[in-house]
């Protein structure tokens, strides 16, 4: 079926330029479709503006009785298109269950996109999900990474491949425009209208807060993304001057610069396998400032003179 003519050409082509930035070498990437409206916008618009240069899969969690339905959509749409389109079933663990969706779900897109020999996978985050994610972290006391939001693009693990958003500088009314002018049926997750949710209750604030400029807030994210970046790199270029591996885990010198010491802090931290929030580091930190050790995570953290120490914590006796 030859693309639509219908879809508005400034929005192909901001889409096209999106890609250009994105995936420079012009390599076949993955799309990563749902079935809802944002993510059927991007497949309709990677079909205007990269065509034959993109395949596709939905994903199925089997958390939801609808949930192979919307894949069947998925996959009805790509037919009449003439693609081809995967369906990855996916077990969710227990716990924390959108964080596993999560992991389980990408976990599946990386394995896919390798056999597939994907560059990267496309989703289709947008400027009001930023919008939404950066005042969320905002308002729970985030520090420099949580800000920078919903990155434009960053590696998928150990993978090599990358997950990029073309759709970071598009707004939800501009995707709904774009499915509208194709005609196209899309579903609908009734969790998006499940006030118990955090990223529910924002959007609602957000569509009655006229003074806050989502696409102006979509672009403050990217600049702090950026200044995170930096600071990692500074911190990668401290690491053999302030850190010192040992047989049992690692020697941290602390310098004048908090920051440094916590984002050093943190990265000790998670090779020694701890997989320690943002706000817990900051309290160990406090803590070790203060003279105290402390554990978090799995870790040991210990005082010896101006250094500390950080080992993995000895497992627990039990009987």
């Amino acid at each position: 079926m030859a693309a639509s003519t219908a879809i508005d050409r400034e929005l192909v082509e901001r889409f096209r330029q999106a890609l250009d930035w994105l995936n420079p070498s012009g390599a076949r990437i993955g799309l990563a479709v749902s079935g809802g409206t944002d993510s059927m916008a991007m497949l309709l618009l990677a079909h205007e503006a990269i065509p034959g240069g993109f395949e596709v899969a939905t994903v199925d969690h089997g958390l939801r009785s609808e949930a192979k339905d919307e894949c069947a959509l998925v996959v009805a749409v790509c037919e009449e298109r003439g693609l081809s389109c995967e369906v990855l079933s996916v077990q969710v663990g227990e716990g924390n269950m959108q964080a596993n969706a999560r992991e389980a779900r990408y976990d599946a897109l990386g394995a896919w996109a390798s056999r597939s020999e994907l560059s990267a996978i496309a989703t289709a985050h947008h400027a009001d999900d930023q919008a939404e994610t950066m005042l969320m972290r905002l308002n729970r006391g985030s520090g420099v990474a949580g800000l920078a939001g919903v990155r434009h693009s960053q590696p998928l693990g150990q993978t090599g491949i990358r997950i990029v958003r073309p759709l970071l500088r598009f707004r939800r009314a501009e995707l709904e425009e774009v499915v509208a002018a194709a005609g196209q049926r899309v579903a609908h997750d009734p969790s998006n209208a499940d006030d118990r949710f955090d990223r529910v209750r924002m959007r609602g604030a957000l569509a009655g807060c006229e003074w806050l400029d989502t696409t102006s807030l979509a672009i403050s994210a990217s600049n702090v993304a950026e200044a995170y970046e930096a600071l990692q790199a500074y911190a990668a270029l401290l690491w053999p001057e302030m850190v010192t591996e040992t047989p049992n885990g690692f020697v941290l010198r602390p310098g004048p610069s908090r920051e440094m010491n916590r984002r050093l802090l943190a990265e000790v931290m998670e090779r020694l396998g701890g997989r320690p929030r943002g706000g817990d580091v900051a309290r160990l930190l406090l803590r070790l400032e203060a003279g105290q050790g402390g554990n978090l995570a799995g870790v040991l953290a210990k005082i010896e003179g101006e250094q500390w120490l950080l080992t993995r914590e000895p497992p627990r006796r039990t009987g």
